[in-house]
């Protein structure tokens, strides 16, 4: 059983799950399918990032595919934009913690940009809905102010980037826009 929360943005979504402890360890149920219409999401593909501390993976968002992301080890700060035009929280950004000695899964629909900051040296583990092909992923540059994320996302030293996440475009310079 899991509890689950909306947040600020539209279709975002937290699930708690009941953790089963004892003295051999601890239970609980990372994903169920009856959790989120199961009517529409079709699980795909699971990956795995491990990443050391102070590393910045993203700002990302697709078109297409839905995420369920789990942190598995260690502690990350999420950043959510929802880029959706015609959203009732278009524009909402807000940054998150996901830690896992509080197992949390996070929903991200399409259309909200997303990525994470490493707190601590962290696995997270993530299913998708549409196999990665490279042909519905956009990126956005993880420092960009135009995204008016909360100043916690921008504090610290400079983030370890990817080639293609430090060479991301500016919000005002995007060529793909979600919904378009």
């Amino acid at each position: 059983m899991s509890t689950i929360l909306d947040v600020e943005i539209d279709g975002v979504k937290l699930f708690k799950p009941k953790v089963f402890g004892d003295g051999r360890g601890a239970f609980f149920e990372a994903f169920r399918a009856s959790w989120i219409n199961a009517d529409r999401q079709r699980w795909v593909q699971w990956n795995v990032s491990k990443s050391a501390g102070n590393v910045v993976r993203g700002l990302h968002f697709h078109k297409l595919q839905t995420d369920y992301w789990l942190v598995t080890s260690g502690k990350i700060q999420v950043a959510l934009v929802d880029l959706r035009a015609k959203s009732p929280t278009f524009r909402t950004a807000i940054c998150l913690i996901l830690d896992a000695a509080d197992p949390t899964g996070l929903l991200i629909p399409p259309g909200v940009v997303h990525g994470y900051k490493i707190l601590e040296e962290a696995t997270v583990m993530y299913l998708v809905d549409v196999e990665y092909t490279g042909k519905d992923e956009y990126g956005v540059r993880w420092n960009d102010p135009a995204l008016k994320l909360p100043a916690s996302w921008y504090d610290g030293p400079t983030p370890t980037l990817s080639n293609r996440d430090a060479a991301a475009p500016l919000l005002a310079d995007l060529k793909e826009r979600p919904g378009e």
